[in-house]
């Protein structure tokens, strides 16, 4: 760019010093003029088409060589349970409604896949292999709370029977 402007102030001078001399008539200076002016226009605009094509390039490359953003989208099934645990530690109706059936069908899933056992019509095999705290709330005959506003199961107690079906 500073190319192009001192030129184009060279380019003045000189057709000032022309017109003072007296060299060629005003009309011709003037095109010439034009010319010159023109002429270093479009130097200067090739130049730095020239250069944003480099850099253009340059981005091009560094872009290629920058790894991948990876976009983590939490998968809904997770995001549902996590759901379901939490309103099962708030409210007891939840846990009862809710969050006790999944793990209670998660239970005879494991049971009949593992032991051949079916949760309700062997309800003591069951027992003995899912052990007291976790067969008191899952077993399918589990009495209804009658306080349906008071507190969930604990998180500590979810992760238990969790990891009590887990170990099944």
């Amino acid at each position: 760019m500073r190319q192009a402007i001192s030129g184009t102030v060279v380019t003045t001078l000189a057709l000032v010093v022309a017109l003072a001399a007296g060299l060629l008539t005003p009309g011709k200076l003037l095109a010439v003029y034009v010319l010159l002016v023109a002429a270093i226009a479009i130097a200067a605009l090739t130049r730095s088409a020239q250069d944003a094509s480099e850099w253009h390039e340059a981005a091009l490359f560094d872009h290629a060589l920058r790894r991948p953003e990876t976009i983590t989208v939490r998968p809904p099934d997770l995001v549902r349970m996590e759901r379901e645990i939490t309103l099962g530690s708030a409210k007891v109706a939840h846990l009862e409604s809710r969050l006790l059936p999944i793990l209670r069908e998660a239970a005879a899933a494991r049971l009949a896949a593992r032991h051949n056992v079916d949760l309700a019509r062997r309800p003591e095999t069951a027992r003995r292999l899912l052990g007291e705290d976790a067969w008191e709330l899952l077993r399918p005959d589990r009495p209804e709370v009658t306080d349906r506003a008071a507190s969930g199961l604990p998180l500590r107690r979810i992760r238990e029977l969790v990891d009590t079906l887990e170990r099944l």
